[in-house]
């Protein structure tokens, strides 16, 4: 690491972030240190996390500020980011891993973007952005 890097202090994580209606906001993370972050210290227990199965991509997070509970509508559009920021976005029909945030951990000593998860769902959905005003 360069002496003008150390000097700079921590990077603020870099995300994507997209707005769904009735208040959902989806985050996906640009890199491996970005997931981590997004996965495992910015992630309430309670926020819904998604991950394409078996390839490489950005972990993804879908948050309600005041708590709701996320409908299958909520839970596909997010799973469609998942899909849409990953190496199978010109694929059709995606498999996206879904679960709780308080089932993902990180592994002692695994690189970067690495996780461990529990309780998962499928969810299949085509790659695709939500459309924003």
């Amino acid at each position: 690491m360069s002496a003008a890097r150390k000097n700079q202090g921590p990077v603020e994580p870099s995300m994507w972030v997209y707005h769904l209606p009735g208040g959902w906001i989806v985050m996906a993370g640009k890199t491996d240190r970005d997931n981590d972050f997004l996965s495992i210290k910015y992630a309430h227990p309670d926020d819904w996390w998604f991950h394409v199965r078996g390839t490489p991509g950005s972990h993804v997070l879908l948050r309600h500020e005041e708590g709701a509970e996320a409908g299958k509508e909520e839970l596909q559009a997010a799973a469609a980011v998942a899909a849409w920021h990953s190496k199978m976005r010109q694929g059709g029909q995606v498999a996206v891993s879904a679960t709780l945030a308080r089932n993902v951990s990180k592994p002692r000593g695994a690189k970067p973007g690495t996780v461990h998860i529990r309780k998962e769902q499928v969810i299949k959905v085509r790659p695709g952005l939500p459309f924003e005003d």
